[in-house]
């Protein structure tokens, strides 16, 4: 073999092929970034298409991540069996394919099957993006890539409303699936024609019992959170099977991961201060990436009277509060503590969310861009230290598994935290309409003879009702808010366990380089 093929692959590749390259999976990863959040606010339109609940519609974004969150476990194995190029070939096709099969669905059922295969097609594409990049670069060149691949990372659920109200506005929803297919070509055409395998790779064992009952536990517990306001809860016998599914397989999944000798997540991962803080935090900050986006879509279209391309154009400014806070961050880097960057970011996503809580459907579209905007910021300086922090005191051979547990974690957060606030905005809507509707009385002023309202008739109790349902759902937008809000507050109390970094690492063998799949 000559000296030529033992380089490693930044040496052997031209600059020309890198930049192809690096657009390539750029586009993997910015097209599945931006389908956990594009179809954000086309979903009260697609709900009277597809003949679907408010509850049954929420299935099309929370399978799509729970698949990505179940299917993220497996890619290093696969990659090692079959090639990263062949690995990521399948999964951009698939995901194209499944793209074009969610635009053409005709019900719920269908729509969110199709997700689901989406979802699981699409979890291979970030990590994949990530090692591609780290292979193509020399390890003076990783921290600048690395940080155009975060921001997609980042940006991709930000942005992915204001696309998706574009589409809707200028076409329809089904747009928001069809926009894939020319990216999706042209990434599997620079990546036929331009990628090269690293070379000999040594195939690992992989855990299948553990992700077997991780995929069960997950399902149950999802099932569960999504189905439970329809089927009421617990007194339906579905749920107490989903319930029971997701609580054994939690518990089977901690004690196998406790007794194999190769469990999916190494124990070790749960023995390093630093790794166990960030995953919890990266957990409750994926509660807040995605459902506070799915929740403002609603709010703005549904109570606050803007049209689809108005509510994504609102929401985009998020986007740019991250990117600059990114980029302030990134600059910093070790110059000023990780942990008081994060602190910094979780005290934004605080304000942000109290300020979402003082809302009224005609708040100013200044406060909303203000509001947003902070909030950005706080995701972003909370997570580019996160990375520091989390791989600081690592052993190196766990970079991999720290960055698969990371990105799990981060998943199912965004999955738990859509159901959950969801679950909150219906639950809470009931609720206020009974307390309501309990001081509407013959008693009441503005029911007395000659007010516009007269519940005596069959036009005025309708409209009465509506305007009870409306009260009922902005506070119900509020306790949902006040939740996410809560669930942000312990991340300032985790960052009192991380310990701060001794030396900086080097450049392209840190934390960015195993950021998150």
């Amino acid at each position: 073999m000559s000296m030529a093929d033992t380089r490693p692959l930044y040496e052997r590749i031209t600059p020309a092929t890198r930049t192809i390259v690096t657009i390539c999976v750029m586009l993997a990863t910015l097209m599945q970034a931006l389908d956990s959040t594009i179809a954000n606010v086309a979903l009260p339109y697609m709900q009277g298409t597809l003949s679907a609940n408010a509850d049954q519609i929420n299935w099309v974004l929370t399978s799509y991540v729970v698949a990505a969150a179940i299917m993220t476990a497996p890619v290093g194995w696969l990659t090692a069996r079959f090639g990263a190029k062949n690995v990521l070939l399948v999964s951009l096709v698939g995901f194209t394919a499944t793209s074009m099969l969610c635009g053409i669905a005709g019900g719920i059922g269908e729509m969110v099957i199709f997700r689901f295969l989406q979802g699981v097609f699409g979890a291979a594409l970030v990590p994949l993006s990530q090692s591609t990049l780290l292979n193509i670069y020399s390890p003076a060149q990783r921290g600048p890539a690395m940080s155009i691949w975060g921001m997609g990372v980042m940006l991709g659920p930000i942005l992915g409303p204001t696309l998706g109200g574009y589409l809707t506005d200028l076409y329809n929803w089904r747009w928001v699936f069809f926009v894939n297919l020319p990216f999706g070509i042209a990434a599997i055409l620079g990546i036929v024609l331009f990628m090269r395998e690293e070379g000999e790779r040594k195939v690992p064992g992989f855990d299948w019992t553990g992700f077997v009952i991780l995929g069960f536990a997950l399902a149950g517990l999802q099932l569960a959170l999504d189905r439970g306001e329809t089927q009421d809860w617990f007194t339906s016998k579905e749920i107490i099977v989903e319930a029971v599914v997701a609580g054994l397989g939690i518990y089977l999944f901690t004690v196998h991961m406790l007794t194999s000798n190769r469990p999916l997540l190494p124990k070790a991962l749960f023995t390093d201060r630093n790794m166990l803080s960030a995953i919890l935090m990266m957990f409750l900050v994926g509660m807040v990436l995605l459902s506070s986006s799915a929740l403002l879509a609603p709010y703005l279209q549904r109570l606050s009277g803007y049209s689809v391309r108005e509510a994504g154009l609102e929401m985009a400014p998020r986007g740019f509060g991250t990117m600059a806070a990114m980029l302030i961050s990134g600059r910093v880097g070790t110059k000023i503590d990780a942990r008081l960057q994060m602190l910094v970011g979780v005290i934004l996503l605080v304000l942000s969310l109290y300020w979402m809580t003082q809302w009224t459907p005609d708040v100013a579209s200044s406060s909303i861009l203000f509001a947003i905007i902070v909030q950005g910021a706080g995701l972003g300086f909370v997570f580019m230290p996160l990375q520091l922090i989390a791989f600081a005191t690592l052993s190196p051979t766990l970079r991999g598994d720290g960055a698969a547990a990371m990105s799990l974690t981060r998943n199912i957060g965004m999955a738990i935290g859509t159901s959950v606030s969801s679950a909150v905005v219906a639950q809470m809507g009931q609720y206020e309409h009974a307390v309501l509707s309990y001081f509407i009385t013959p008693f009441a002023h503005a029911l007395q003879t000659g007010m516009p309202i007269d519940p005596r008739t069959a036009a005025g109790a309708v409209r009465l009702d509506g305007m009870i349902t409306r009260q009922a759902n902005i506070i119900g937008y509020i306790d949902a808010f006040k939740l996410l809000m809560l669930t942000s507050i312990p991340c300032a109390a985790l960052l009192l366990l991380m310990r701060k970094p001794k030396t900086p690492a080097p450049a392209g063998d840190g934390p960015a380089h195993a950021a998150m799949d």
